[in-house]
């Protein structure tokens, strides 16, 4: 499988790059994609989330009625649950949400959401980019050049571009991440994709390992 490598304009430097077939043109296995983005955004989660018990509430242990005779129900603590102000029932405690996921399944999901791309026509090679200074200005008419002003974005660099990155980070759209960072979610949550030209064989290399 080849597509077109195109410039910063967006338009067809007449070279091509060859795709793997075994990355970028498998049957996607929804599951693993699931389990992968679950995993995603349950590592996301802080899990400090807290909330008082009975025997956590400061109050008085003193019986506040009488047993019988009052006409209503026999209460014995003010920090019961029933009570406004008292204890809560199985409620929240801190925990923590990661799990563990095999490799080969985060990797079948990264080949999945790839394929996905590929199938969609919503993936794009790009030629190696640097910016001489961080402008936003600079990545949004890299952006117009391409067409993709108006869509979420995420481009994937071979490596660490401090010019690039920084010029991307005040558009909402617009994601900028490393070869070696790129997951699931954020290759299904972007409406395109945008492939440095480099970026191709080094992904290559990590997902067939």
């Amino acid at each position: 499988m080849e597509l077109a490598v195109i410039n910063q304009k967006g338009e067809d430097t007449g070279r091509k790059v060859q795709l793997s077939e075994e990355i970028f043109a498998i049957e996607p296995n929804d599951n693993a994609i699931y389990l992968d983005v679950k995993q995603y955004l349950a590592n996301q989660r802080q899990g400090t989330h807290k909330s008082k018990e009975r025997n956590e509430i400061a109050g008085s242990t003193k019986k506040i009625k009488k047993q019988k005779g009052t006409g209503g129900a026999r209460a014995g603590s003010i920090k019961s649950p029933l009570f406004r102000g008292g204890g809560r029932v199985f409620g929240p405690k801190p925990r923590d949400y990661s799990f563990k996921l095999n490799k080969k399944v985060k990797q079948l999901a990264r080949k999945s959401a790839l394929s996905y791309k590929v199938k969609d026509s919503s993936l794009s090679i790009l030629e190696n980019i640097s910016f001489d200074s961080p402008k936003t200005k600079n990545y949004l008419a890299l952006l117009n050049g391409l067409a993709l002003s108006d869509k979420k974005t995420l481009l994937v660099l071979p490596e660490d571009n401090k010019n690039v990155y920084l010029s991307s980070r005040n558009l909402p759209k617009a994601k900028v991440v490393t070869v070696n960072d790129v997951n699931t979610y954020q290759l299904l949550n972007a409406d395109h994709l945008v492939l440095c030209e480099e970026s191709v064989s080094i992904l290559e290399t990590i997902l067939s390992k």
